[in-house]
């Protein structure tokens, strides 16, 4: 497996996973899925996080983590499946106030993202059952608990 991650640290927050715990969940999500490919992970603040949240979702709050899937042009083949952005006073914030472990809530927002990379979403309950239920199995191949179950 050549997973590429160009890790982006755009925040001064304290406990940011490594890059080889951002590898770690990476390849634990793209496992029997994709071989090679590059990604990236930025890091961010709230302010960068509200601002990419309100140009691209129209939501003007911080959120845990964007997704952004690379779309090649017409006629480009590219091994790059996109882009995460994770914000990482919400995620010490969301952890603390649903009583989960830090490196336990950034393991489940960097499977949740690359899911999304993969074409996965939870806007319909079929689909959120379906998303779910991967993260769920995908979490508790590395001993985290259902974190559904808050």
């Amino acid at each position: 497996m050549s997973i590429e991650i160009d890790l982006q640290q755009a925040s001064d927050a304290a406990q940011i996973p490594s890059l080889a715990e951002f590898q770690h969940w990476v390849e634990h999500a793209l496992k029997d899925r994709i071989e090679t490919t590059e990604l990236c992970i930025r890091v961010v603040d709230e302010a960068e996080s509200q601002q990419l949240n309100r140009d691209y979702r129209g939501k003007s709050k911080p959120t845990n983590v964007l997704s952004f899937p690379f779309e090649a042009p017409p006629g480009i083949k590219l091994n790059l499946l996109g882009d995460l952005v994770i914000c990482a006073p919400v995620v010490a914030h969301e952890a603390q106030e649903q009583h989960k472990t830090l490196n336990h809530h950034w393991a489940h927002l960097v499977i949740h993202g690359i899911l999304h990379l993969l074409g996965y979403d939870h806007i319909e309950d079929q689909q959120a059952q379906i998303m779910e239920s991967l993260e769920t199995r995908l979490l508790a191949e590395l001993d985290i608990a259902d974190p559904y179950l808050v």
